[in-house]
């Protein structure tokens, strides 16, 4: 079953991002001053109570991808606040960055791979059954109010931990399996992945505590297709490091007009929607390039882009963070294909922060209005596709202006601030009821 080739394991001398923790599990005093490419939030001073919090990541740690880059800016996030929080996590990162938090890897030896994205045997046959054995050690030798467990993995690994340790649990809840499992699977199994994964999506969310849903799609799907309790439901969306996306000096304009995309190119982003749509453009504006930041291979649209006769007005750059900025200020127009996205994409609001204009297939879009802060074309539809770009590619005003309303959007409504905020009130309100209940001598603990 597994298609996935085997990670190389790397010698931990002096380079691996080794866990933030000593043999007693105390955190090193050193550790403030590893250098990181984005500066960490200060701590400040917040009244009221403050928690320690045992975080599940099913996922390498740190990796510059949705999930794994929530569960790290969030945690950040709330230890800026006071809040003490430990991260249990498998043993791979995409590099040897430190975290700003104790981590506890499930094995000592680091790896550092982009390990692809979705399920494989490795880690539902190894790494998880391991990560709930870790999560379990921590629990017995350590004190923690609460569990924070992110996607589903992380729930599978969490559940039974919980039942032993009888902590609260938080699910993190980042998509809907019944969306996401049929782009792993091929051809004609693709329904029935989807059938497992909607049962998955009602079943497994309700044996926590609570749920913290990513958007509001994701929230309303879990009450009204898999009938939770909504009063068990919480949205905290993501937030954007917003100032990291103002370049003072953008480079001059060069007579081209770049559409740029970043992130991963799995099946379930819908490249070959935006390859199909820019050859369109291009024969409008051949003076069009499209501008691929990305962490996975091309190699499985070479044959369509050569094909459409795009493939030399294709550029292909390694992602990274520390780049993107820069290379988004290069940018005259930010492209989002994907249709089918139940949580919110982390490159929808790194192009919002960035001041782009955009365009979005409706199921990616999410927090984007039409016409004021993007263009956002219907599902599946190429040749709107290549008309909103065609439409921004020849009006600089309309880009200028969908761009600075998108900026002020994120820069007012989306920081992780904010969702620390919102998850402090979760955890409060969780752990009262949960006190509560002991006091009252009850011995049950609900479900969402």
């Amino acid at each position: 079953m597994e298609g996935e080739a085997g990670p190389p394991v790397l010698s931990a001398h002096g380079s691996a991002p080794r866990d933030m923790t000593d043999e007693r599990g105390q955190a090193p005093a050193a550790h403030a001053a590893i250098p990181r490419i984005l500066s960490r939030p200060q701590l400040v001073s917040i009244p009221g109570e403050q928690f320690r919090i045992a975080m599940v990541a099913a996922c390498p740690m740190p990796a510059r991808r949705g999930t794994p880059l929530r569960v790290e800016r969030l945690a950040e996030a709330l230890a800026a606040r006071g809040h003490h929080v430990e991260l249990i996590t498998y043993h791979v990162a995409d590099g040897p960055q430190q975290l700003a938090f104790p981590v506890h890897r499930i094995f000592r030896h680091p790896v550092y791979w982009r390990m692809p994205v979705g399920p494989s045997f490795r880690k539902l046959a190894l790494y998880d059954p391991v990560l709930a054995w870790k999560l379990s050690r921590v629990l017995t030798t350590r004190q923690f109010d609460i569990i924070h467990a992110h996607h589903v993995e992380g729930l599978l690994v969490a559940l039974p931990a919980r039942l032993r340790h009888s902590m609260p649990l938080v699910y993190d809840a980042h998509t809907m399996l019944s969306a996401e499992l049929p782009s792993y699977a091929p051809g004609l199994t693709r329904s029935a992945f989807g059938a497992v994964g909607s049962w998955l999506d009602g079943a497994l969310p309700r044996r926590a505590d609570h749920v913290v849903a990513v958007t509001p799609d994701i929230s309303d799907r879990l009450v009204r297709a898999h009938g939770l309790d909504a009063a068990r439901i919480s949205v905290v969306t993501n937030g954007v490091e917003s100032a990291r996306f103002r370049v003072d000096s953008p480079p001059a304009p060069d007579g081209v007009t770049r559409l740029f995309y970043s992130g991963t190119l799995a099946a379930y982003q819908d490249i070959d929607l935006l390859l199909e749509a820019f050859a369109r453009v291009r024969q409008l504006r051949p003076d069009s390039r499209l501008c691929l930041s990305v962490s996975s291979s091309f190699e499985p649209y070479e044959a369509m882009a050569r094909r459409l006769g795009v493939r030399d007005a294709i550029d292909l750059l390694v992602d990274g963070f520390s780049e993107l900025p820069l290379r988004l200020a290069t940018a005259d127009i930010a492209v989002l294909p994907r249709t089918a996205c139940p949580g919110i994409p982390q490159k929808l609001l790194n192009y919002m922060a960035a001041g782009k204009a955009i365009v979005a297939s409706s199921g990616s879009a999410k927090v984007l209005e039409h016409e004021r802060t993007g263009l956002v074309v219907a599902n599946g539809d190429v040749h709107g596709f290549a008309d909103a770009v065609l439409r921004l590619a020849g009006n600089p005003p309309l880009r200028e202006e969908l761009g600075t309303r998108a900026r002020e959007t994120v820069e007012r409504e989306f920081s992780w601030e904010r969702a620390a905020e919102k998850m402090e009130r979760v955890y409060a309100r969780l752990l009262a009821t949960e006190r509560s209940a002991r006091a009252g001598g009850s011995g049950q603990r609900g479900h969402a």
